[in-house]
C-alpha cells in the first residue's frame, strides 16, 4: 500500500493528531475485527501440500519451490508414484478467511528430511495442523504425526484422494496409522477449494474442542 503524501492540509495533520492523542480510532461498526490464526499443512514430499495451500488461498501464495538436479540423487527421495521435479525449500504460506471472525495463516512444511530443522519455528505458535496423507505413501507421513503427537499439537489427517479415488477407507487409514478414534481423518483434494475449506473447518473444530476439554 502506497504510503500518504506528505503535502497533506493542516487541518488533515491535525486531525490525525488529536486522533492519536485520544487513542486508537474505532472500528466501524460493520466491520468485523478479525481473529489471526496460524494453521500448518504438513505431510510427506509429494503429497500436495503446495497444492492445497494454492487451491484456498484468497491471496497469491507465497511458494518456495525449487528444482531438483542431479544433485540431490542420494539426497532426496521422490518416491516410486510421483513425477515431481521441484521441491519446497523452506515454506507455502497463504491466506484464508473463515466465516465472520478467523483469518487463518497458512504455513505449508517443507517435505524433505533435509528441511526438518526448519519445522520448530514454521509450527511455534500454530493452533494445529492439516496432515496431508497419500495412501500409495502412508509411511511418508509418519514423521509427521509423531511430530505433532510429541508435541501436543492438535491435528487432523486429511487423505489426499488424486484422481478423485478413494484406495482405502478411512477405519483402513486410522489402523495403519495408529491414530487415535478423537484425532479426525477426513478425506479431502488439494486441487479443489472447497473441499480445502471443509478440512480447515475441521481442524479448527478440533482444535477449539481440544482447548476447551479439561485436562
Amino acid at each position: 500500500m502506497a504510503s500518504a503524501p506528505f503535502d497533506r492540509s493542516s487541518s488533515d495533520r491535525n486531525s490525525s493528531d488529536r486522533s492519536s492523542a485520544d487513542g486508537p480510532r474505532a472500528q466501524p461498526a460493520n466491520q468485523v475485527a478479525l481473529l489471526p490464526v496460524k494453521i500448518v499443512i504438513a505431510g510427506g514430499f509429494a503429497v500436495g501440500k503446495t497444492t492445497f495451500v494454492g487451491s484456498i488461498s484468497e491471496i497469491t501464495p507465497l511458494t518456495t519451490e525449487a528444482a531438483m538436479t542431479s544433485q540431490s540423487i542420494g539426497v532426496d527421495h521422490a518416491g516410486e508414484v510421483t513425477t515431481k521435479t521441484t521441491t519446497t525449500v523452506a515454506m507455502d504460506f497463504g491466506r484464508i478467511t473463515l466465516g465472520d471472525g478467523l483469518l487463518l495463516y497458512l504455513f505449508g512444511t517443507p517435505g524433505q528430511d533435509r528441511f526438518w530443522f526448519m519445522w520448530d519455528d514454521l509450527v511455534h505458535g500454530a493452533i494445529g495442523a492439516v496432515v496431508l496423507v497419500d495412501t500409495r505413501r502412508l509411511a511418508d507421513c509418519f514423521a509427521a504425526i509423531d511430530y505433532f503427537e510429541e508435541r501436543e499439537i492438535p491435528f487432523v489427517v486429511a487423505i489426499n484422494c488424486f484422481d478423485g479415488r478413494i484406495t482405502h477407507s478411512i477405519d483402513a487409514v486410522r489402523e495403519a496409522l495408529a491414530v487415535p478414534a478423537e484425532i479426525p481423518i477426513v478425506l479431502t483434494d488439494a486441487r479443489r477449494r472447497d473441499v480445502t475449506k471443509q478440512t480447515l473447518i475441521e481442524l479448527v473444530t478440533h482444535a477449539i474442542n481440544r482447548a476447551s476439554t479439561p485436562a
